[in-house]
């Protein structure tokens, strides 16, 4: 497959690299789409457009593309029909939603050894977040006085592949990102309702913004704390 067919393919991805298709990236997987579209269906965001015009495959709501933002192709409800405020995007050259979690047992982060480059997995439950996906991530830096652990949260690939840490359960204490779409201006002290970009069920979920700087393009630099879904 040449370039040029490359780029076509990879217009039609959502960029998630969430590893389902068993490609690493949507750059790998756009590679291995010259088998046939009955590959590009592994693709579950997009395998019901699969058989549509390529113009309507390209309208992949998570990409944002064709001059519409993802909350706008949505109409700002997310997966089950319910209103959010704005999207949460990855910072910069980060691979994945940055977090700060805490397991339910902190003991576990001296015992386990976890320590910054550990590939890690996990499962968010209870009020902080009760999410019914284990997690996957890379730990970014760990506070083991507090028992507390900072990483970016990836796709499941990686750990099926080689080694992981097991955390077990743990409490999401906070989210950390970058605003590019909202539907009203961000104030410190507001709980919304906010959509991660990268979650794979695309569920609300709801947070107080505790920590916001104003960006020059326009967007926000936030934390969020007091996380639960619904």
């Amino acid at each position: 497959m040449n370039t040029a067919q490359v780029k076509k393919t990879i217009e039609l991805l959502p960029l998630l690299n969430c590893g389902v298709c068993g490609q690493k990236t949507c750059e790998d997987f756009a590679r291995e789409v010259d088998l046939g579209v009955e590959t590009l269906k592994k693709c579950i965001h997009i395998a019901d457009k699969v058989d549509k015009s390529a113009e309507e495959a390209k309208a992949c709501f998570i990409c944002g593309r064709e001059g519409l933002g993802m909350g706008d192709k949505l109409q700002w409800k997310d997966n089950l029909g319910r209103d959010f405020d704005f999207i949460l995007d990855c910072f910069p050259n980060e691979p994945g939603p940055k977090e700060t979690i805490l397991p339910y047992n902190p003991t576990l982060v001296k015992e386990l050894d976890v320590k910054k480059g550990d590939v890690m997995i996990g499962r968010p439950m209870g009020m902080s977040c009760g999410c019914p996906i284990t997690h996957c991530g890379v730990v970014s830096s760990v506070d083991a006085r507090n028992g507390v652990i900072y990483w970016n949260v990836t796709g499941p690939l990686r750990p099926r592949h080689g080694g992981f840490v097991d955390i077990g359960y743990y409490v999401s204490q906070a989210y950390e990102g970058i605003i590019k779409e909202s539907k009203e201006e961000i104030k410190l002290g507001r709980r919304y309702w906010f959509l991660p970009r990268r979650c794979m069920l695309q569920w609300r979920h709801s947070g107080l913004v505790n920590a916001v700087t104003k960006l020059k393009d326009g967007g926000y630099k936030v934390r969020i704390e007091g996380l639960l879904i619904g």
